[in-house]
This record gives C-alpha cells, structure tokens and sequence, in this order.
C-alpha cells in the first residue's frame, strides 16, 4: 500500500464530489494568486525603474526574496503546516501575501518596498506548500494526480496573467491594488470553500530537525527536489530572459514580445493537465520526467543559438513550455507517494519545493551571465546539461520503492 492510501485523513469518493472540486479550484486559485505577485515585479520593472529609480540589481533583488525564502525555509514551511493545519495555513499564507502587498502598494521608497516584499514572500512560501497539503486531504486517491496536476498550473497561469495584466497599468501602484484586491477574493473563496484540516502534535525544534533528517534521508524526495531544481533551472533561464532573447534575436517590439512570452508562459498549462491525464492512464512518473527533460534540453539549443527564423523558433519556445509542465506535475503527484511516511507529506512537498526555489534562483544567475560573457548560443549548454541531469535523477527515481515510479 503507498503512503498515500494509508494515509488516515485521505478522504475517499462520496456524493459530495461538487463541494470537493470547488475546494480544489479555491486552492488553485490561492496558488494563481501567489504566483502573481511574483510576476508583477517582473512586468512592473520598467515602472519601477522610472518611478523610484531603482537598477536592475534592485529588481533582481525584489524578485529574488521569494525563490530565496522558499529555499531557506521550505521543509520547515511542511513542519508548521503539519502542526496547525493546512488550511489554516493556507488562509495565514494569503493573509501575509494581502498585507505586504498594501506594505508595497503605499511603499515611499526602495527599503519599504523590499521588506514589502519579504512578507509576500513569506506568504507565497506558506501558500505554495499548504496547497498541495491542502489537496491531499480532501481529494480521493484515485483523483489525487488530476488534482496536483492543476495545482501545478499555478505559476504559469499566474506569470501569464500578470504578463498579459501589465498592458491595462501605467502606474505600478495600481498594479499592486489590483494584485491585493486577487489576494482578498482568493482569501474569501479559501475561507469559504476549503474544508478545515486538523493540525498535528505540538511543534518543537527536536521534533523539526528529526522530521528534517527523516525527509533528507529517504531517496524519494531527495531525487524528486533535485529534479525540481533542474527543472526550475531549465525553464527560468529560458523565461527569465524571453523578452529580451525575442527583442535581441527575432527583432520583436516590447508590447510583442510581452504578449508572445504570456503565450509561451501559459502553454505550461497543457503539460501540466496533461500530466494528469498520462498518470491516470497509467504512465510511468520517471518516463514522464526523462522524456520531458531530454525534449527541453534539446530544444533549447534550437531555441538560444537562434538557427530558425522568428515565428518557428517562438513556436520552439511554447514546445519547450509545454513539454516541460510535465515535470512539475509529475513531482508534485509524487511527493505523497515517497514520503517518508504521512506525516511527512507536507515536509516532502516543502523539500520539493525548496529545489524548485533553487533552480529559480540558480538558473538566470548563471545563464545570465555566460550571455553576457559568451553570447546567447553557450547558454543553450547550460539547459541541456541541466536535461541530461533530469535523464539520470528519472533513472534513478526508477529504483525508488514506491507506487510505478
């Protein structure tokens, strides 16, 4: 039996199968929700950097506390879930996100905005764990892979709209409100809609460090964040520069390529979904991971060396998208699967996403600068090593003893 069923707060079909799924979508929305507070800094920067002056190196900074919160704190994140409950976590989470959003919306000056932007990111850190607790305990085993499959749409749907959100703003103190006002309904939806979840034993440092060593101990979620970590490095070193490369290289305008990469951005959605599906039908969770892995390291040097002309090599750009939302659904269905024990599902999913958080870090770091030094061409390397990695993390997640890895 995997972890999964013999988990006693998995709650199995019964007629409430409506009340259920619109808990799910509440929980989505939370995790779309959180991701859009990443994206409109990203959107927002040249706004930014008229209104308040800041350079890049600033607005790398305020878009990096979030990546460099959830790789601090990740499986700490999963102890504190288990203690108080997901739910109530969850609503916390979205709490912290609506308050340094207000934080930064009537922010003065850089400092203010920054620490803004600390509590946002330990919002979003709370929320991007919680939620998938969240869905583990009120979706039935056999649904449990579609489930985490739409969840894992959370951050392309979330970049994609503030992408395509950013045309209707010219004062970036709106685009906060707005953002804000997203935080509350998502909020209202949770509170309403998501059923409570009953917490766990008292929390305390010796019951966080031996959770802690039992997680980093087991093969599974070891190789599932590692994997995360490949991901996150391949996809973020594309997306982070997309704009740009579809500026530099195609010869694009601002508005076009801002559109063209939410296009790209959402395409992410139909491997995720897809994901879904192909589990439910029985593939196999690291045939998924390596066939992903091998397509976007293979792509990406079409993609960065530039040997298409503009529209075939956009269209490489959406493969690379939606090929890759396989992997991310995949992990995220797998996490309950290898957990040490139930437990633990939340200190696994918290594991996961820390690499996740360090790909998101690592990626445009690195990938940036071999452009800057070396052309777009040496980047393309650096996502396919990053995909012949996943080939051998998916070979390896083969020997793992746990349901048809």
């Amino acid at each position: 039996m995997s972890p999964v069923a013999a988990a006693p707060e998995a709650i199995e079909s019964n007629p409430k199968d409506t009340t259920r799924w619109a808990a799910v979508l509440a929980i989505v929305g939370a995790g779309i929700v959180a991701s859009l507070q990443v994206g409109k800094v990203i959107i927002a920067a040249p706004l930014l950097r008229s209104d308040l002056g800041l350079d890049l190196a600033s607005i790398g900074t305020l878009t990096a506390v979030f990546s460099i919160l959830g790789v601090l704190g990740g499986i700490a994140a999963g102890g504190v879930i288990s203690r108080f409950g997901a739910r109530r976590m969850l609503l916390l989470g979205l709490a912290a996100t609506g308050l340094g959003t207000v934080i930064g919306a009537l922010a003065p000056g850089y400092a203010v905005l920054l620490a803004s932007r600390v509590v946002e990111g330990l919002g979003f850190l709370l929320i991007t764990v919680a939620g998938p607790a969240a869905l583990q305990r009120i979706v039935a085993a056999r649904n449990r892979d579609l489930a985490f499959a739409m969840w894992s749409c959370y951050m392309p749907a979330g970049m994609a709209i503030a992408m395509l959100a950013s045309q209707a703003f010219g004062d970036w103190h709106a685009y906060w409100w707005c953002a804000g006002a997203a935080v509350v309904l998502a909020f209202v939806c949770v509170a309403l809609l998501a059923p409570a979840s009953p917490g766990g034993a008292s929390l305390s440092w010796r019951g966080l460090r031996q959770d802690t060593a039992d997680t980093l101990g087991a093969a599974g979620p070891v190789l599932l964040a590692l994997s995360f970590t490949l991901y996150s490095l391949m996809f973020f070193a594309l997306f982070t520069f997309l704009p740009v490369l579809l500026m530099d290289q195609l010869g694009l305008t601002l508005a076009q390529a801002g559109l063209y990469s939410a296009l790209a951005s959402a395409a992410n959605i139909i491997g995720n979904l897809g994901a879904g599906v192909l589990l439910a039908r029985g593939w196999r969770r690291s045939t998924l991971i390596a066939c992903a892995s091998a397509i976007m390291g293979v792509v990406a040097l079409l993609i960065f060396r530039s040997v298409l002309p503009a529209m075939p090599t956009f269209l490489l750009c959406v493969l690379f998208s939606a090929v890759g939302g396989l992997i991310p659904a995949t992990l995220l269905g797998t996490a309950p699967l290898v957990s040490p024990r139930p437990a633990l599902t939340a200190a696994t999913v918290g594991l996961v996403m820390q690499g996740s958080n360090l790909g998101q870090v690592i990626g445009p770091v690195t990938v940036g600068g071999v452009i800057d030094r070396y052309g777009w061409g040496a980047a393309s390397y650096i996502v396919l090593a990053a995909g012949l990695g996943g080939l051998i993390i998916a070979a390896c997640l083969r020997r793992v003893r746990a349901v048809h890895l």
